[in-house]
């Protein structure tokens, strides 16, 4: 029991430590772009699929397999439809084009209203951006203004064959009206990639990415202390359990004893 409780908590131990492997491409080489979940932006914790929400998708999800750490922190990343090459350019590219009906504009306005952010993934990088635009201005009279965003452009920085940073963003891109909608409606999406040269070595790309933080450090997991309490009530229960055991060995063994002495008479 106790090599039980010794391997779980190294298991534990080792979550959130990050790979010392890299990943090395080549000019042209396909760099996959995972899509993982929408949630609002005030409450991080409460997330969901990306695919949930109305949006281009493959005709098979195929899921990418996560680690421990990245089941605890409700990743769910699946292969998305974004085409990224290595060190190649993309401008304006078409990603699909879908028909929405009634109930699909609902679901996405009542994501915009509510802030719903994305999170993709490219290299073990996240990146993070809103599904919508919302504008509310004025008193008398109201303006409430709701928009999606259908151009993502992808900013990505190497050195020499490494990814060392990544960005998202709607860069000079209008958001597509979901005002005044009533019928089914169309939309195109697209997406656009630009790769630039930078003198970050791959090992210090760790601090690039903590410097860019995207959520308020106040709604900001601290994984440390998400780790030690999670440790500490596994040490518990281990403790719990093995003297448990021994109670009832202990038991067990003078049950036989009382059994044998029985018999004699």
């Amino acid at each position: 029991m106790a090599t039980c409780v010794r391997v779980v908590l190294l298991g534990l131990l080792t979550v959130g430590i990050p790979s010392s492997s890299s990943e090395h491409f080549k000019v042209g080489d396909p760099v996959p772009v995972y899509v993982n979940k929408v949630g609002p932006y005030h409450n991080p914790h409460e997330t969901y699929h990306y695919y949930s929400l109305p949006v281009c998708r493959p005709q098979s999800i195929e899921h990418k397999r996560l680690s421990l750490g990245e089941v605890l922190d409700g990743d769910r990343m699946a292969l998305s439809t974004y085409e990224v090459k290595f060190g190649q350019d993309e401008e304006s590219k078409v990603l699909c084009e879908l028909s929405l009906e009634r109930r699909d504009l609902d679901h996405l306005r009542r994501a915009v209203e509510e802030l719903y952010y994305y999170e993709f993934v490219m290299d073990d990088i996240p990146l993070r951006g809103f599904v919508g635009y919302l504008e509310e201005t004025g008193f008398l009279p109201h303006s409430h203004k709701l928009g999606l965003w259908t151009h993502l452009h992808f900013t990505i920085e190497y050195n020499d064959n490494q990814i060392v940073f990544a960005n998202v963003s709607t860069k000079d891109s209008k958001p597509l009206s979901l005002d005044d909608v009533s019928g089914k409606l169309l939309v195109k999406h697209f997406y656009s990639v630009k790769w630039y040269l930078s003198p970050l070595p791959y090992e210090k790309r760790g601090e690039r990415l903590r410097d860019k933080a995207f959520f308020p450090k106040t709604l900001e997991i601290h994984w440390l202390s998400v780790i030690n309490s999670i440790v500490l009530v596994f040490l518990l229960t281990g403790f719990v359990v093995i003297i448990l055991m021994r109670v009832l060995k202990n038991d067990f063994a003078k049950i036989q004893s009382g059994r044998r002495g029985d018999r004699r008479f």
